[in-house]
């Protein structure tokens, strides 16, 4: 069982969708039978067996096992990932976006987006994953706000220029810097 199942694929978030199939989804964290399921959920064999199908289908769902009970062969099933990631690729543009410059909030979510996408493509068993996650706060008055992001970029900017050669393990930097919201805490 993978950590996370990064979807990309509008089918496969419009079978994951549902609210029977989310539910059948968290009974399979572990291996269970459509009846084991069926009983822990109150609903009848055959429907959590159609719901397991289209999940089996959608590679979000594994055929695990399989066991004989009274001559029929009877499948043992388990979720694929412990948790699921929708891409925001899956909802699309929405509007027009005036600005593509790197100070807009549309160039920002497309970082985002790609940060998402790369780091659900890394193997998560391999080894040694080197990585650093950086958060906190700055306050900025709005005067010194044009020198605070000339700054920042510069400071960026000798960081690629000192380590931006041809040779050793290629780090993608992504830095994100956006006004933080009245009622967060």
């Amino acid at each position: 069982m993978r950590d996370v199942l990064y979807l990309e694929e509008l089918a496969q978030a419009e079978t994951l969708l549902k609210p029977q199939r989310i539910e059948v989804l968290r009974q399979l964290a572990e291996p269970h039978t459509c009846t084991e399921v069926a009983q822990r959920l109150g609903q009848t064999p055959q429907r959590v067996y159609y719901h397991v199908r289209q999940l089996v289908a959608a590679g979000l769902v594994e055929q695990v096992a399989e066991r004989k009970v009274r001559g029929i062969h009877e499948g043992i099933y388990q979720a694929s990932a412990r948790s699921y990631w929708l891409s925001p690729r899956l909802v699309g543009r929405l509007g027009l976006r005036r600005a593509q410059d790197e100070l807009s909030l549309g160039y920002l979510l497309d970082l985002v987006e790609e940060v998402q996408a790369d780091i659900a493509a890394l193997d998560r068993n391999a080894p040694e994953l080197p990585s650093i996650g950086v958060s906190g706060e700055i306050r900025v008055p709005a005067e010194r706000r044009q020198e605070f992001l000339a700054d920042l970029r510069s400071t960026l900017e000798d960081l690629f220029t000192r380590y931006g050669g041809a040779e050793g393990d290629a780090f993608k930097l992504a830095v994100a810097c956006y006004p933080k919201g009245e009622n967060d805490d």
